[in-house]
């Protein structure tokens, strides 16, 4: 009896969040990887180290409720799937209210030793310039909203479409003991306990009206830096809207958004209702560094520091870290790849995380994890059971592999867009939620009960298809 040889390797390009979580569920299922990361070989524009899985935006996963929130049942189910990114994140949480909030260092260090430490994952520091070649075999690209330019290119001649882009955002981070306690508080809106939370989580400065409307002509006043002729006519995702376009929109538009004062009182004077409220999210374990939710800017570096230090509070702030902005590629994924997230144009390549058109931390490693999934099946001979679209990743594959279809009306393809995870991607509900006794149900008791039905109906799903085949490969 012979002994079975060793399998050629997976390749992936990337070492950030989805190219980290791809590696790691290969591995985790016995097959050999080589991961190509290209820092610190070559940097970026947004990154500062050489961590993988560095988070250069914010410190936030977003909501963790998996029973109302269609981003806190993708953390459930990457939990389930044995995701690395979730149990890093876990691990190096900071108190965020109903959030997922992580110390970001610590979190890049544990996914980073995790994946230094793996005995069937061989990490190559290295830039791959163009497309990754033939003979290679099985690969997955996932090199992010930061696509080194010689492989951008090479994926544009090879599909013979552009890619499309828009601006990602980063928000400044502030000194906690720069901070006027006289004038801020700490509260979470509606005091809403989450993970590591105590329901005090947030710092709140508030602004009264001429406050608020000074600032908002501040913004729009501010110096902004110039966009290369390349940015000029990239869009903004919706999501990450600089703070500056956002009040242009229309004065009371940061009101109703990232400033809303609503589920929020000022200890200091509880009758007074503020016109606008900043608040800010700790950043890192040690509690010493928070970051201005909602503040991503393009404003100069001395106008952030003029302009942000007309906040109540913030007067005499010392910035850690000031915003900014970078630009974000990603493909046109429903015409470009195929239900397991192949290049139709060469199929022994994928694509995972915020390439193929998916938006936000979690989201680019889900797409990660079921890149990894969908190659080592491959790599298996197997066939993987497509995901229900009722699961929290299904429905995100889906957004990006299906739908877009022309138009009826105008016969034309339908713009594809970045996509947060939300339940409008999930399949309707066969019916309506009852309330007791089959009591019709109205307004918020309906909205509960309904999402309560999509996650429940989730959560069935992917059990019955993790019953099937290589969905039950089991983690170390």
């Amino acid at each position: 009896m012979t002994d079975r040889p060793e399998p050629l390797p997976i390749h992936i390009v990337g070492g950030g969040l989805a190219g980290s979580e791809a590696a790691w569920q290969i591995a985790q299922a016995g097959h050999p990887v080589i991961l190509h990361e290209m820092r610190p070989v070559r940097g970026t524009e947004a990154h500062h180290g050489s961590d993988l899985a560095e988070l250069v935006c914010s410190n936030s996963f977003r909501s963790d409720d998996a029973n109302g929130n269609a981003v806190g049942l993708l953390h459930q189910e990457m939990r389930t799937l044995n995701s690395l990114i979730l149990r890093a994140a876990d691990a190096h949480q900071v108190p965020a209210g109903g959030a997922l909030a992580v110390d970001r260092e610590g979190f890049a260090r544990a996914v980073t030793e995790a994946i230094e430490a793996h005995p069937r994952i061989t990490i190559a520091r290295e830039e791959v310039a163009g497309l990754p070649p033939e003979d290679w075999g099985s690969t997955i690209i996932a090199t992010g909203p930061l696509t080194a330019p010689s492989l951008a290119a090479s994926i544009r001649e090879l599909t013979g479409a552009d890619a499309l882009a828009f601006f990602d955002a980063i928000a400044p981070i502030v000194h906690r003991d720069s901070i006027d306690m006289d004038k801020a508080w700490f509260q979470s809106r509606y005091d809403k306990v989450g993970p590591g939370g105590t329901g005090a989580d947030y710092i709140n400065c508030p602004m009264d009206r001429a406050q608020y409307d000074a600032f908002i002509q501040a913004l729009i006043d501010g110096d902004k830096i110039g966009f290369k002729e390349w940015e000029a006519s990239t869009p903004y995702f919706d999501g990450c809207l600089p703070i500056e376009v956002m009040a242009e929109r229309g004065p009371e538009t940061l009101r109703h958004g990232p400033m809303k004062p609503v589920g929020l009182t000022n200890p200091h004077d509880p009758t007074v209702k503020a016109c606008a409220i900043v608040q800010l999210r700790q950043d890192n374990a040690l509690g010493t560094l928070y970051n201005m939710v909602g503040f991503q800017t393009k404003l100069t570096y001395s106008e952030q520091v003029r302009v942000f230090r007309t906040i109540p509070g913030l007067e005499n702030a010392e910035f850690a870290r000031l915003g900014g902005l970078h630009r974000n590629t990603y493909l046109d994924s429903p015409r470009l790849l195929d239900a397991t997230l192949r290049l139709k144009a060469r199929p022994d390549l994928r694509f995972a995380g915020q390439i193929t058109g998916c938006e936000g931390y979690v989201e680019s490693a889900a797409i990660g994890l079921m890149a990894g999934r969908f190659a080592i099946a491959e790599a298996r001979g197997e066939a993987l059971a497509p995901l229900p679209p009722t699961t929290a990743l299904g429905a995100l594959i889906g957004h990006i592999t299906g739908g877009h279809i022309a138009a009826e009306d105008a016969g034309t393809p339908r713009s594809f867009q970045p996509m947060n995870v939300n339940f409008g991607l999930f399949p309707p509900l066969d019916h309506a939620p009852k309330g007791e006794g089959g009591k019709r149900l109205k307004g918020p008791e309906k909205a509960v009960a309904k999402k309560k039905a999509l996650t429940d109906r989730a959560r069935a799903d992917l059990a019955a298809w993790m019953g099937d085949g290589f969905a039950r490969v089991a983690a170390e």
